[in-house]
């Protein structure tokens, strides 16, 4: 019978590695399934799931994919040793599939070495490891899904619904994604994970001097910090003061004071209804024009749009 590439069904396997994110697998079954009951009333194609959850060479299935999805994982296994699924993974490129992941599956795509000198995201507190285990990708954690053609990444944990979407329209088409969306409630849409990234400065470096300066800046986010009057704080010179801020934090005190301040500013978007005006007086902006930039560049969206979205205050 010859083949016909608008209703033969589209294989798709999800890699049930040890240590996966389960919710997420039956999450995507669930989506497909939903999704396959709209293009069938349509005539058209299905997705067909296949769950591969074996890692040795002899059980991984042989059968080539449309698409290969490797989801989150809560255990923190990374498949760093997992070298008969990471031979797999290249052979299902290689012959192919669209190579997906979801949050920590990325690493999963890194050592099977399908990510270098390509673009990718992961979840945005992964980023330093992920960062330091692959030079040579170009990470890039403030995006909530990459689309590099041929592999596709997205951010965090509940980013399965993004990525899951993302294969429904690109093998399923839009409208059927579109009602996939609207029947599941989702409107995944200009989402990016600076939208949710949160600032968690740290404490555990062992240098004292720079401890107690983090602990005062935390109550004291408004006052003068310049490099001369944060170092007067320290009693350290400020060439000495900036080296040791710099390997105590990873930061340089101008880019760890402006996050600092951007979080004390969602904290307060979040739980009060105080003037954006009077917020980024609050925090340590004298200009509220300048906060409202500033904010906008860290975040992705605006005070009044990040309040709108994540306030949770009715005072």
């Amino acid at each position: 019978m010859k083949s016909n590439p608008k209703t033969d069904p589209c294989a798709i396997a999800i890699v049930a590695y040890p240590g996966v994110q389960m919710s997420a697998v039956m999450g995507l079954d669930d989506l497909f399934t939903i999704a396959n009951s709209y293009s069938e009333n349509q005539g058209a194609r299905q997705l067909q799931v296949v769950e591969v959850t074996a890692t040795g060479a002899n059980e991984l299935p042989e059968s080539s994919f449309k698409g290969v999805i490797l989801p989150p994982t809560l255990s923190g296994v990374r498949g760093k040793e997992e070298y008969d699924l990471q031979k797999w993974l290249r052979a299902q490129h290689k012959d192919g599939a669209v190579m997906c992941s979801i949050c920590g599956g990325a690493f999963w795509l890194g050592y099977s070495g399908l990510l270098k000198g390509r673009p990718a995201t992961t979840h945005w507190l992964l980023e330093d490891s992920f960062r330091a285990e692959f030079p040579q990708t170009l990470t890039n954690a403030e995006a909530l899904l990459i689309d590099d053609h041929d592999i596709v990444t997205a951010g965090g944990l509940m980013a399965w619904l993004d990525l899951g979407l993302f294969i429904v329209k690109r093998f399923l088409g839009p409208q059927i994604m579109s009602q996939t969306a609207r029947h599941l409630l989702i409107d995944p849409s200009g989402r990016e994970q600076k939208n949710y990234r949160s600032f968690t400065p740290p404490l555990t470096h062992g240098d004292h001097v720079v401890l107690q300066l983090q602990h005062w800046l935390e109550g004291n986010a408004a006052e003068d910090l310049t490099v001369k009057a944060m170092s007067a704080k320290t009693n350290l010179s400020e060439r000495t003061f900036l080296r040791r801020f710099k390997k105590a934090t990873g930061y340089t005190p101008s880019i760890y004071t402006q996050n600092l301040r951007i979080e004390k500013a969602r904290g307060l978007l979040e739980r009060t209804r105080t003037s954006v005006a009077e917020i980024s007086w609050q925090v340590g902006y004298g200009d509220a024009s300048a906060f409202s930039r500033i904010f906008k560049t860290y975040t992705g969206l605006s005070a009044r749009e990040y309040r709108k979205r994540f306030g949770v205050s009715d005072a």
